[in-house]
């Protein structure tokens, strides 16, 4: 059945008989490696009033929420199985407030010089950034809603540069 599929579609976690495995990427060069994830987080307008004050129980949100994802990037191979673990060089953290939508974007950007890139430890960031928002705020409100997460951009190693279309 796999050799029905054109090689550039096949899923590469998965050997020629189907069963799992982590990519073999020794042969590959090692790269200047960037990506470039991005989600949000929606909320009640006094949620969000409530980070902006500073006046959270638990604390400065914003921050704690941006170490917390800081801290995610270098655990992502212990969460995601077949992720190979890397040495990071660079991971950035930025945060913003949209007061009309009632929502905060995450934007993350983690880097590395290495055989394989950095996509799964941005979206990681990303998500791990959000889901502390809504740990520190759900007493006040368990409606919040994490969206739109998704890798913005890559760039590096053998497919080179990607960059989403908006």
């Amino acid at each position: 059945m796999t050799d029905k599929i054109p090689a550039s579609t096949k899923l590469t976690h998965f050997d020629q008989t189907g069963q799992a495995h982590m990519v073999d990427v020794g042969n590959k060069n090692d790269t200047h490696r960037i990506a470039v994830a991005s989600g949000r987080i929606r909320m009640k307008a006094e949620t969000l009033a409530l980070i902006q004050s500073g006046t959270a129980k638990k604390g400065d949100v914003l921050g704690i929420a941006r170490i917390a994802a800081i801290m995610a990037t270098k655990r992502t191979s212990d969460l995601i199985p077949l992720c190979h673990p890397l040495a990071l060089t660079r991971v950035t953290v930025d945060f913003s407030v949209d007061e009309s939508d009632a929502s905060i974007g995450c934007t993350a950007q983690a880097e590395t010089v290495g055989k394989t890139g950095v996509e799964m430890e941005a979206l990681t960031a990303v998500q791990i950034g959000l889901l502390t928002i809504y740990d520190m705020c759900k007493a006040v409100d368990r409606g919040m809603v994490i969206t739109d997460v998704r890798v913005m951009e890559k760039h590096g190693g053998k497919s080179g540069n990607w960059v989403v279309e908006l």
